[in-house]
């Protein structure tokens, strides 16, 4: 193993701390433009809105994730899930993602849409979006459990290859 020089102990540490530097400047420009930009009221709630979306992940999001991760989990060990695991896995996977993304679109919605700036019904634009995903996850599950019909041959064990 070899040892680091005095002056190569520095040179990490210089850049450490230039970057480190960097991302306290870049900090505290973003705070200057947020306290630049809104309103004292707006200021004030806005620490209530963080502390609710803290909440609303800690005591909401977090245990529906591990509850579903741990239901797939449980599902996926009986015989001869594992081929198709897969499918439901990436099928949680997008409409996850896709429903992250539309969260701020379908809040700002709200009611009394101004339709020059959001023209279009994004709840059942979404609600669209993860049907159309949840009936291709629900093809590729069916199609691949119907590609393994010999799931009570020698292979159905579970080892690769099974010859």
């Amino acid at each position: 193993m070899k040892r680091r020089t005095k002056a190569a102990s520095h040179g990490i540490l210089g850049t450490r701390a230039a970057l480190a530097a960097a991302g306290v400047c870049f900090g505290l420009w973003g705070l200057w433009l947020l306290l630049d930009a809104m309103e004292p009221p707006a200021l004030v709630r806005l620490p209530i809105w963080l502390g609710g979306a803290v909440v609303a992940d800690d005591f909401f999001l977090v245990p529906l994730t591990l509850t579903v991760g741990w239901l797939v989990t449980r599902w996926s060990t009986g015989p001869d899930r594992h081929r198709t695991v897969g499918a439901v896995r990436t099928t949680l996977l997008y409409v996850g993602l896709t429903t992250l993304i539309a969260i701020p679109l379908l809040v700002r919605q709200g009611t009394g849409v101004n339709p020059t700036v959001l023209p279009r019904d994004y709840l059942r634009d979404w609600l669209l979006l993860e049907a159309t995903i949840v009936v291709a996850g629900a093809v590729v599950f069916v199609v691949q459990r119907s590609r393994f019909t010999f799931s009570r041959s020698r292979a159905s064990s579970g080892d690769i290859g099974g010859r």
